[in-house]
Parts: structure tokens; C-alpha cells; sequence
């Protein structure tokens, strides 16, 4: 495997627990399903998708050196990431997220990134020390595990100036956390619908007009999902907005993150607005129906 990245993925990765059952779903539920353990975490799941598309991604995260995080290092570097930059910690044990899922979508999740939000600025000593090249001018994929206070002094570093930012929020209780990025009319932020209007404090009945708010808000561009609805990415060419193709769903999490990186890994491709969205619906759409390998 290359050791020079293709893209930087910064934030949390973590091992994902995940109870899925066939049935739908409610609080309160006790159905038979299956628990599963995968590696996880917006930033890994971001770069695990990039290395199905054929980028080589190096991690920039939190691991702690319990046996939980010697299991997950060995698990991303058997996916083709580069894990020689993660920040590995003494003190600090190995983050996880876990997940119910029914036929009806997400019913709750705990993350626990308290690891990763505690490391802070130690996960960018690569940018710093010289193991990476500063400043960098290639991609890098942000998420929104990562503290307010990082996030913002990141939206405003030297260190990723040049850097062709795209940043996720990992959830919309996290959304808020992008607010630096829109202050700074720094890089292409990835959101759904709800996300959206947390960012700009109102609500919207649809992808287009939640791109157009985050544009008006100062997004440099904005790419907003619905779901199964259309989805829409803006900037300053205007709107290109289209319809995900219809599946099954039989997983909702991570759909997002793969969305994400199809649209990443199109446009690095050379791909343009319209095949590049096209890209990333279908590649979320195989992903929610089942059909692609994690």
C-alpha cells in the first residue's frame, strides 16, 4: 500500500455496535435480530467508502492503545487507510458508537467520542511536525465529532488554508459545530435536510431551498440530502439538484458517509456537478439496499 495519502479524513473513528432487526420498530421494542461489531465512525466510515472508490485516505484521529484499538488499527489498515498518523493514547480508551436499527430506519444511538474530543489538537501534530505537508493542499474530510473549539480554530488555520475542505457534522445534534465554516466561507459542507435548517435556524420543505439558505448564510457550497427525496448541491454556479434512485433500505447507518465520499471521489475524479451527485446517489443507494461490502 502507498504511503502518500489521497485525501486526509480528520475526526472519529471508533468501533460501530449495531442492533438491526427485520421488523419495525419503536421505543420500547424488544424484537430478534442481529448485533454486529464494525469498524466505525464518520471520519473511518468517510475513508473506508473513499478506499472502495480507489483513494488511498490517512487518518488524522484518536485510538487508544487498549486491545479495542490495536483490533481497530489492524482492521483499517486491512481497508487500505493509512493509520500511521493517528494520535494513540495511554490514557484514553477506544471510542464506540452503537446503533438500533428496524425495517423503519434509525431508532436511537449513543456515540461516545469523549476519547477523541479529549485528544483536541493532538490529532493534527502530523500537520505540524512535518510528517504531512504544511500547509496542505490536498482533500481532507472533516466531521463534527470534533470539538466546537477545534472545528474553529481548523476553519481558520494556516495549516489547511490551501486544503480542499469538506466537512460533515456526525449527526444534527452536532450540526451547530459547522457554524465556524460558514463564518469563514471555508469549504463544501455536507448535510441533510434537518442539519440544514439547525445551521440556519428555520426549517425547510426541501433540498433546494436549504441549499440556497446556506449559500445566503455564507457556505462557500453546500450539498444537501432528504433521504429518498431529491437531493441538492449549491455554490457559486448555482443549484444542481436530483432524485436518489429507489431501493429497499436495509441500513440506514453510514449511508451518509457514503454519500459523501462518492461525491468526494467523483469530483477528485474530474467529475462535474451533475455525474458527480449522480455518483454519490447511486453509490448510497446500493449502500442502504445492502449490497455494498463494508
Amino acid at each position: 500500500m502507498k504511503n502518500t495519502p489521497d485525501i486526509l479524513c480528520i475526526g472519529s473513528v471508533l468501533w460501530d455496535v449495531i442492533g438491526r432487526s427485520e421488523n419495525a420498530m419503536r421505543q420500547g421494542s424488544d424484537m430478534p435480530g442481529r448485533i454486529t461489531r464494525l469498524p466505525g465512525g464518520v471520519a473511518l466510515n468517510i475513508g473506508m467508502a473513499l478506499a472502495r472508490f480507489g483513494l488511498t485516505p490517512a487518518l488524522l484521529s484518536a485510538v487508544g492503545r487498549d486491545a479495542e484499538g490495536d483490533e481497530l488499527i489492524a482492521a483499517c489498515a486491512l481497508r487500505g487507510l493509512i493509520t500511521d498518523h493517528v494520535y494513540r493514547s495511554d490514557d484514553l480508551p477506544t471510542d464506540r458508537y452503537m446503533a438500533v436499527e428496524g425495517s423503519n430506519g434509525l431508532i436511537a444511538a449513543i456515540a461516545d467520542a469523549h476519547s477523541l474530543e479529549a485528544a483536541g489538537d493532538k490529532i493534527l501534530r502530523p500537520l505540524e511536525d512535518g510528517s504531512l505537508p504544511s500547509p496542505y493542499t490536498g482533500a481532507v474530510a472533516l466531521d463534527g465529532n470534533l470539538t466546537v473549539d477545534l472545528l474553529a480554530q481548523m476553519a481558520q488555520s494556516p495549516l489547511l488554508a490551501q486544503a480542499d475542505l469538506r466537512v460533515a457534522p456526525a449527526s444534527p445534534g452536532k450540526a451547530l459545530r459547522l457554524s465556524p465554516f460558514l463564518q469563514a466561507k471555508r469549504g463544501t459542507l455536507y448535510v441533510n435536510l434537518e442539519e440544514a435548517g439547525l445551521l440556519c435556524q428555520s426549517t425547510f420543505d426541501s433540498s433546494p431551498e436549504a441549499a440556497e439558505a446556506l449559500l445566503a448564510r455564507g457556505a462557500l457550497r453546500a450539498v444537501v440530502t432528504d433521504g429518498g427525496n431529491p437531493a441538492t448541491v449549491g455554490g457559486p454556479d448555482g443549484l444542481i439538484t436530483l432524485t436518489p434512485p429507489e431501493v429497499h433500505v436495509a441500513r440506514v447507518t453510514g449511508a451518509g458517509d457514503t454519500f459523501m465520499a462518492a461525491h468526494v471521489a467523483a469530483e477528485l475524479g474530474g467529475a462535474v456537478a451533475q455525474p458527480a451527485l449522480k455518483a454519490a446517489l447511486d453509490a448510497a443507494a446500493l449502500y442502504v439496499s445492502g449490497e455494498t461490502k463494508i
